[in-house]
């Protein structure tokens, strides 16, 4: 919604809006477009009354501002809609879906349409630091969204992403989340399915082909397809394969094959073999829309990801903190592990906020602690909001934390960042990594942190002195 407010100022309208609390980087964002927002849903803001509004898909039945709408008749759209109706007409689509990975991959994508003088247009899930923003009015032919599916609005359940008519569709993943919006796996497949068979036949569909590590949700879903397909990985039978993978100090170098023949080499500062994967998902779509190996290459070896993806915020007293968006065990795991691999002689504290509305529930119970028993440590935090939930239905912290110290490596609960920061600058050792990871702000864990670490050594350094 942040960025969709600075598209809609880029196009000449007067915004503000309304939410119940808003953080970095989607107030930093609107601070410095100098789009005015209130952390209060009133009446009182939508005096005089606007042309129309935007409702965000949190926003339900009871909220103030929306019976006051629908009261006085103003009209109103969800996102996608505004995207659907003002933005898209016109335009290449280029959707990114997925699991995991769309938004460094939506934001790959721009960067290296960025750096041929495609001027694209973009949005992004997330801050892409080489922009510094979430979005991009470039005027070129295509437009690169990441394609969500959660629900559109309350008046519209079905997934964002119908409302983006992709012309080139990337899938780079497919695997359980949502739960409080797909009942099951089935149901959450069949909104890809459904998605893929709105491409033309003139367009095209790059999925992720490594079957056993991708799972068979990803071909079935590419049945549904009316254009050519086009699989990507590490396996032989991919059109688009990936080899020589080598991390070289805080760089990745790989080479990609299409159809057995050499397409180039490339370099990332991002880690990860899950970064590879979303570096060749974005080169195959831009190879198809003209943009040569050798701009792709030098577009990805400039490429500074996104914001809250392994995002270094500071190194402290020789602690080393690390900021990151995991909330899937799928994501918790590759990150661990792109982190071990930057960061190979660091101990690695794993530091976790069930808050995502999967993450909340119990549908991740068994899966989270084999991807946090990756960890040297582990820290979890309380469920957040947890008295929305049902004790039948919601995670327990404690169960996931018995079975982290069953395989092996320390485990604890705490139901608030303050204690949680607390313990870290008691515990913590020059040379130690704490990888914080959240969908949300965590209750500013991160500053709380950084802060308790700086006063340690602040008073270290007072002592020397005297």
């Amino acid at each position: 919604m942040a960025p969709l407010a600075g598209m809609l100022r880029e196009r000449g309208f007067r915004v503000s809006g309304s939410d119940s609390g808003v953080y970095p980087p989607a107030s930093t964002l609107l601070e410095t477009l100098g789009i005015s927002f209130f952390n209060t849903f009133n009446v009182a803001h939508l005096q005089p009354a606007p042309d129309f509004v935007v409702i965000g898909n949190i926003i339900a039945r009871g909220n103030p501002e929306l019976e006051e709408v629908l009261d006085r008749k103003i009209p109103y759209r969800s996102m996608p809609e505004i995207l659907e109706e003002v933005f898209l007409p016109g335009r290449h689509s280029i959707v990114v879906s997925g699991t995991h990975g769309k938004t460094t991959t939506t934001a790959m994508l721009a960067w290296i349409f960025h750096t041929a003088g495609k001027r694209p247009n973009f949005l992004v899930g997330g801050v892409a630091e080489n922009f510094g923003k979430s979005y991009g009015l470039g005027g070129g032919e295509e437009f690169i969204l990441e394609g969500d599916e959660y629900e559109t609005a309350f008046w519209d359940r079905g997934p964002k992403f119908f409302h983006y008519h992709p012309d080139d569709l990337i899938i780079t993943s497919l695997e359980y989340d949502h739960a409080d919006i797909y009942p099951d796996f089935e149901t959450y497949q069949l909104a890809f399915r459904r998605l893929v068979n709105l491409v033309p036949r003139r367009g095209r569909v790059v999925i992720w082909g490594d079957a056993q590590d991708a799972g068979p949700a990803l071909r079935l879903a590419a049945e549904k397809a009316f254009c050519p397909v086009e699989t990507y990985g590490f396996n032989d039978g991919n059109d688009w394969v990936a080899s020589g993978f080598a991390i070289d100090g805080e760089i990745m170098r790989f080479r990609v094959a299409h159809h057995g023949k050499l397409f180039g080499g490339f370099v990332l500062a991002a880690t990860g073999r899950h970064n590879v994967l979303n570096a060749m998902a974005a080169l195959i779509v831009a190879e198809g829309r003209g943009i040569p190996a050798a701009e792709i290459a030098k577009a990805l070896g400039t490429f500074r990801s996104v914001k809250r993806r392994m995002d270094v915020k500071a190194e402290i007293g020789g602690v080393l903190v690390i900021d990151d968006f995991a909330h899937h065990p799928t994501a918790v795991k590759a990150t661990i592990e792109a982190v071990r691999g930057r960061w190979p002689a660091r101990r690695l504290w794993a530091i976790l906020e069930p808050r995502s509305n999967s993450m909340r529930r119990k549908v991740f119970q068994e899966a989270l602690p084999k991807a946090l028993a990756l960890a040297d440590r582990v820290i979890l935090g309380g469920v957040f909001r947890a008295q929305q939930l049902g004790g039948e239905n919601r995670l327990d912290p404690e169960t996931v934390a018995e079975s982290v110290r069953t395989l092996g490596k320390g485990a604890r609960v705490f139901h608030s960042s303050d204690a949680i920061a607390e313990h870290l600058a008691a515990e913590a050792k020059p040379g130690d990594l704490l990888l914080i990871m959240s969908n949300g702000s965590f209750d500013g864990l991160c500053e709380k942190v950084l802060k308790k670490l700086g006063t340690i050594v602040q008073l270290a350094g007072e002592a020397k002195t005297r």
